[in-house]
């Protein structure tokens, strides 16, 4: 999700014995879902849209032996992800945003960095958070999925992670072999437009079906300031 949420508080959860080591290492940030998630055998995690590795960072605490590959294409936010993670193992940062066709792509690069998109932003998004308006346009390089892994040796099973401002249905479309390897996807999706031309929550949900996956619910929602209606959601679709 590229803004913040507020979720309501939830009861702390009771762990046997056995578990407290493991949620000691994840920290007072601890859900339930970081357990699950850290048993499902990930080898390999794709962070797509990495920003300066929030997610990134969290991952690797439920999966600290998985190879992490993270790819943001805008120089400064890119300049932190590398800072945050120098000298740590099993990971790598590549400079580039992803999509259905390879080559150079004008981005909107919004002040707000994570509302950056290679889509133009819709009218609602403008209304809903007045502080991610003001952008300017430069010009990034854009590569396929399938081509960069196709440079790597990866490690089975994937998981998938987008964050792409409306670009979800391109980068999917650039690397349907790497999504077929790919055993969990967390991709956020919207329900309503905020972005000309991104795929809403309906879209992205057919075309994962199609590739064999079912929808999980989500991780993250994120609501209107303005009505309180939910917007976006990090979406977990699992291979069937």
């Amino acid at each position: 999700m590229d803004l913040v949420r507020w979720r309501p508080p939830k009861p702390q959860p009771v762990f046997p014995p056995e578990e407290l080591e493991m949620v000691a290492a994840f920290g007072p940030q601890y859900k339930p879902e970081d357990h699950w998630l850290a048993n499902c055998g990930i080898q390999t995690v794709l962070d797509v849209g990495a920003h300066m590795g929030e997610f990134a960072q969290r991952i690797r605490a439920m999966l600290p032996g998985a190879d992490l590959i993270s790819f943001e294409p805008l120089q400064e936010p890119f300049a932190k992800l590398t800072e945050r993670f120098k000298g740590q193992p099993n990971f790598r940062a590549i400079r580039c945003a992803l999509g259905e066709k390879a080559g150079q792509h004008e981005i909107h690069h919004n002040e707000w960095a994570p509302s950056s998109s290679l889509l133009p932003m819709a009218e609602l998004h403008k209304q809903s958070f007045t502080f991610a308006v003001k952008e300017k346009t430069e010009m990034i390089e854009v590569r396929r999925l399938s081509d960069v892994v196709r440079e790597l040796n990866l490690r089975d099973p994937l998981l998938l992670k987008l964050d792409v401002q409306g670009f979800e249905d391109k980068v999917i479309a650039g690397g349907e072999d790497v999504v077929a390897r790919a055993k969990i996807i967390i991709i956020e999706v919207s329900f309503q437009p905020l972005y000309e031309g991104g795929p809403l929550f309906d879209d992205v949900y057919r075309l994962l079906k199609e590739h064999g996956f079912t929808y999980n619910g989500n991780f993250e929602q994120l609501f209107s300031p303005k009505d309180g209606r939910i917007l976006q959601a990090d979406a977990i679709f699992c291979r069937q």
